[in-house]
C-alpha cells in the first residue's frame, strides 16, 4: 500500500508529465480573436458604404433597373419587338451585375480579392450601363405604342441612365486617385535611385557629406 509521501510524489510526476506532453503537443489552443478569423460566418454589412455617395448610387441603380425590368416584363404584345427585347436585356444585365457589385461592396467581400482592380471594374460597369441604357431607352421611346408600361419603362430607363452617368463620373475620379497613389511610390523610388547614383558619380558630394 502506498503511503501519503508516495502519493504526493506520484501526483507530482503525473502533473509534470502532463505539462511536458502539453508543451510538446503540436495542437495548441488558438488565441486568435473570433473577429479576425476569415469565413462567411463573419460577414458584416458596411453601413458607412451604404450611407455614402457610392452606396446610395448603387442602391438607386439597382432599384431603377429593377423597376425598368418589371415594367418591360408586363408588356404582352409588341410589334416590332426588337426594341423591347433589347431594353429587357439591358435592364436585366444591369440589374444582375450592379446588384452583385452592391453585395460585394456592402459586405466588404471585394477586400478578400485584392487581385482585381475594383475601381476599374466599377468604372467599366457604370460606363457600359450608362451607354446601353441610354440607347435602349431611346430605341424603346421611338418604337413603343404609348402604353402605360412602355412609357414607365422609358422613364425608368432614362432615370437609370442619369444615375449610372453620375456613378461613372465618381468612378473615374476614384480610378484616377488610385492610379496616382500607385504611381507615387514608384516615382519616389526612381528619385531615390537617381540621387544615389549622383552621390556615387560625384565624389565631391561624398566629401561634403563626410
Amino acid at each position: 500500500m502506498r503511503n501519503g509521501d508516495d502519493l504526493e510524489g506520484f501526483d507530482g510526476e503525473a502533473s509534470s508529465a502532463s505539462m511536458i506532453s502539453a508543451a510538446s503537443s503540436p495542437y495548441q489552443p488558438t488565441t486568435e480573436p473570433v473577429s479576425q478569423r476569415r469565413g462567411l460566418g463573419g460577414l458584416r454589412c458596411d453601413l458607412d458604404y451604404l450611407r455614402g455617395t457610392l452606396g446610395r448610387l448603387k442602391v438607386a441603380e439597382v432599384l431603377l433597373a429593377l423597376m425598368a425590368f418589371i415594367c418591360i416584363e408586363t408588356i404582352m404584345e409588341c410589334s416590332p419587338c426588337e426594341g423591347l427585347y433589347f431594353f429587357e436585356f439591358v435592364s436585366c444585365s444591369a440589374l444582375v451585375v450592379t446588384g452583385a457589385l452592391l453585395v460585394l461592396f456592402s459586405l466588404s467581400l471585394h477586400t478578400r480579392i485584392p487581385q482585381i482592380n475594383w475601381n476599374l471594374t466599377d468604372l467599366v460597369n457604370t460606363g457600359l450601363s450608362t451607354f446601353f441604357f441610354f440607347i435602349a431607352s431611346v430605341v424603346l421611346a421611338a418604337l413603343n405604342h404609348k402604353t402605360g408600361a412602355e412609357i414607365a419603362a422609358v422613364v425608368f430607363g432614362f432615370l437609370a441612365t442619369l444615375v449610372f452617368a453620375v456613378n461613372a463620373a465618381v468612378a473615374v475620379q476614384r480610378w484616377r486617385l488610385g492610379r496616382r497613389q500607385q504611381s507615387r511610390p514608384s516615382s519616389e523610388y526612381v528619385r531615390a535611385r537617381s540621387e544615389s547614383r549622383e552621390v556615387v558619380h560625384r565624389p565631391e558630394i561624398q566629401r561634403l557629406d563626410a
